[in-house]
C-alpha cells in the first residue's frame, strides 16, 4: 500500500490562533492528515463526524486544564478506546491525569513531531 493511503489522522484542538496553523503545518509536513479547530465544541463535533488516530488537545496554562479535561472526558465517554494527548508545559502535565499521553511544549518542532509520532505508533 502507498503511504498516503495509510496516513494517520489527527484532530488538533488549539485555542491559540497564532499557534494552531504552525502546529498543523508541522504535523502535515511530518506525514499526518490533520483536522483542526480553535473551539472545543467544534472539536467534539468533528470527533463525532469521523474517526481519528489521535485527538491532540492544546492546554494553555493551568486555567485551560478544566476545559481540556472536559473535552477529554466527553471523548472518552463516546469512545473509550480513543487515544487523547494533551500538548502542555511540565507544570500542567503534573496537574492532570485525563489524557493517555502528554506532549511537552518546550517548542522544538522536531521534538513535537517525534512526540506525536511516538504516541500514534503505540496506539
Amino acid at each position: 500500500m502507498e503511504p498516503s493511503i495509510n496516513k494517520r489522522t489527527i484532530l488538533h484542538v488549539c485555542r491559540r490562533e497564532m499557534l494552531r496553523p504552525l502546529r498543523d503545518q508541522i504535523l502535515r509536513i511530518s506525514g499526518f492528515d490533520v483536522d483542526s479547530t480553535l473551539s472545543h465544541t467544534e472539536g467534539l463535533s468533528m470527533f463525532w463526524a469521523k474517526p481519528y488516530d489521535l485527538v491532540l488537545v492544546d492546554v494553555e496554562g493551568e486555567s485551560g486544564i478544566s476545559d481540556a479535561e472536559h473535552l477529554c472526558s466527553e471523548i472518552r465517554t463516546a469512545q473509550p478506546g480513543q487515544c487523547v494527548a494533551f500538548v502542555c508545559n511540565w507544570r500542567v502535565a503534573i496537574l492532570t491525569d485525563c489524557p493517555d499521553e502528554i506532549v511537552r511544549t518546550e517548542f522544538d518542532p522536531a521534538a513535537f513531531a517525534d512526540g506525536v509520532r511516538d504516541i500514534v505508533a503505540k496506539n
